[in-house]
């Protein structure tokens, strides 16, 4: 057995109704960035626990080198309500002391920013409260931080900073990193390694998030598993991570060829045109327009107001799928009420087409905890036999299973149900509802990357329009086609995705509204050099397609000759045969490679 810094030899664990570790044995060794994944109620959490050493395994040990020292973050903190921030998170620091290091400074005036110190904790919002908990824990010194859901709260500049901040936290090779999340994109930029906790046991997979999901097909196509529906949607989520740069980062352990030919028969992850076509037959011409929208809201019981949306413009259409990002307090939710109806315009006005009929996705839950002890059998008689999403027919409990729901769950009372599963219940009654437009306000709270995944397939075949506000980069830009950031009052056009958004946050705060026009201005100039650069590359991966066919084949004779030399024992020409296979190798290595680049290039 290797020797670990910290980790389980044979540990079982088991609760009065279920069995949550079996005969376990993995391990931490410095230098280890280890993303946990797996499915709701499976035990990552329990499993951080565990090796923090806050529970105790039915058998089996923990074990942990002398003097190592682990701080963990969990989903809900334990600091004191009736402490200040300096008191909970920096331990009565003053500031001279805290600001005297440069990471602690820019740990406090990241994450605190705004956030008098004096303040008591139970005076803070969720957000708040989290960024105070995430503070306290990387103003230590730590060997090891596990943490889970660190993103929870987070707005998605927060996120990128803290990805940022563990990537550089330690020098290479020290130190070493456990997070539980749903954030696809953060388990990318931070691991380089995956554990899939299911079963009562942990699979290891070597590689970030998309590299784990491409062994996972590998692994369930080798094994030929019964699982048919999973594994269509691992390999449906697949190829979006293959056709666009992610994975072709992941180039270290997967080749071009073997993805590809993963995913040769699985269609693109929705037909945007036919769903456009559809939702225009639904709703018309016109969806929602916003002109020289402005809205103030009064401060306090003064007489100043303060500005949330200023002189906005933007027409949403039919089939429009937009995601929209922005910092905490942005007005997100204000411009969402706005595009609802349910707020009102302080100047300007709100034209919503006379077909609309929407449904919210909120954050609150409040629809199906309304739903107290009903069975959820008892709830789907409520419905039609059949409803039409896209172009497929489903019942209502044809709809919940394909939301992850197993018929043994369809007599549990809905009040019963967990943090997740009242979530996937919520998005189907507002489906069954027959909306023809959706919003969804950060829709992949309380689920798990399985479930998201669910849920982004049951959304590819939704027909409408789509509106969704999220701060989890992966989600939103796997579900819309188009992303918007709402910076100083108004609505800006990413072209360039979330990337372009963060480049934005860099920005100094008065330049950037002239760096926003620039940026836009610049895309238009360049927009047609940038089409004819991205025909040729277009041009180039073809060829090097049908290069990196030829060279295979010639791989493959020279493997049949080298058996055939190999049965008359001709070993010198099996040398000469060897280093035939090794230059094509070699070819084919770095033709891969190029087109690597050109894929990223296309992407971009």
């Amino acid at each position: 057995m290797p020797t670990f810094d910290l980790g389980c030899e044979h540990l079982s664990l088991s609760y009065a109704t279920k069995t949550i570790f079996t005969d376990v044995t993995q391990g931490v060794t410095e230098g280890d960035r280890i993303g946990i994944v797996g499915r709701n109620g499976d035990g990552k959490s329990t499993l951080l626990k565990l090796l923090a050493g806050i529970i105790t395994p039915d058998s089996g040990r923990v074990i942990r080198r002398g003097g190592l020292t682990m701080g963990i973050l969990g989903q809900r903190d334990n600091l004191d309500d009736n402490a200040t921030i300096r008191e909970a998170a920096l331990e009565n620091k003053e500031d001279h002391e805290w600001a005297s290091d440069s990471q602690s400074r820019e740990i406090v005036t990241t994450l605190l920013s705004g956030i008098s110190l004096d303040s008591k904790i139970k005076e803070l919002s969720g957000g708040q409260r989290r960024r105070a908990d995430i503070a306290r824990l990387l103003l230590h010194d730590w060997d090891i931080i596990a943490l889970d859901e660190p993103t929870n709260h987070l707005d998605m500049a927060t996120i990128h900073w803290l990805a940022n901040h563990l990537n550089n936290r330690w020098q290479k090779g020290t130190g070493a990193l456990l997070v539980v999340t749903h954030d696809r994109w953060f388990l990318d930029d931070v691991c380089t390694r995956m554990w899939e906790v299911h079963n009562s046991t942990i699979d290891p997979f070597e590689g970030g998030y998309s590299a784990y999901i491409m062994q996972r097909v590998e692994r369930d196509r080798q094994a030929q598993v019964t699982e048919e529906k999973r594994r269509n949607l691992a390999r449906k989520e697949l190829a979006w991570l293959t056709r666009g740069a992610r994975a072709r980062a992941t180039k270290q352990k997967f080749h071009v060829r073997e993805a590809e030919a993963l995913i040769a028969d699985v269609p693109p992850v929705r037909n945007s045109l036919e769903l456009k076509a559809m939702a225009a037959a639904r709703l018309g011409k016109d969806v929602v327009t916003l002109k020289d929208v402005v809205k103030t809201y009064q401060i306090g019981e003064t007489d100043q107001t303060k500005i949330v949306i200023n002189h906005l413009n933007w027409i949403i259409g039919p089939g429009d799928r937009f995601g929209i990002v922005g910092v905490n307090g942005a007005g997100k939710s204000t411009l969402l009420g706005l595009i609802d109806g349910t707020i009102t315009p302080t100047e300007g006005h709100v034209k919503i087409g006379k077909t609309v009929k929407y449904a919210i996705l909120s954050q609150r839950l409040d629809e199906v905890e309304a739903l107290g002890d009903a069975k959820v059998t008892e709830v789907l008689t409520r419905y039609h036999s059949t409803y039409r999403i896209g172009n497929k027919d489903y019942s209502p409990s044809g709809l919940l299973e394909q939301l992850g729901f197993d018929p043994a769950q369809m007599m549990t009372p809905v009040c019963d149900l967990s943090g997740g599963q009242k979530r996937r219940m919520q998005l189907m009654l507002i489906l069954l509802s027959e909306p023809n437009v959706l919003i969804l306000d950060e829709p992949g709270n309380d689920l798990d990357t399985d479930m998201l995944a669910i849920m982004e397939d049951v959304l590819d075949n939704w027909a409408g329009t789509l509106v969704v506000v999220s701060h989890d980069r992966y989600l939103l830009e796997r579900v819309t086609d188009q992303q918007f950031a709402l910076m100083n009052g108004t609505i800006h056009h990413l072209p360039g995705g979330i990337d372009e958004y963060l480049h934005l946050l860099e920005q100094p705060t008065n330049n950037l509204s002239d760096t926003v026009e620039k940026t836009e201005e610049m895309s238009a100039q360049d927009s047609k050099e940038l089409k004819r650069k991205k025909f040729d590359a277009q041009k180039r991966v073809s060829a090097i397609d049908r290069k990196i066919k030829k060279l295979n084949e010639q791989k493959q004779d020279v493997e049949q000759e080298m058996a055939q030399k190999a049965a008359e024992n001709n070993y010198e020409q099996l040398s000469d045969l060897d280093a035939t296979i090794q230059q094509i190798d070699k070819q084919i290595e770095d033709l891969e490679n190029e087109w690597i680049e050109l894929g990223e290039f296309l992407e971009s």
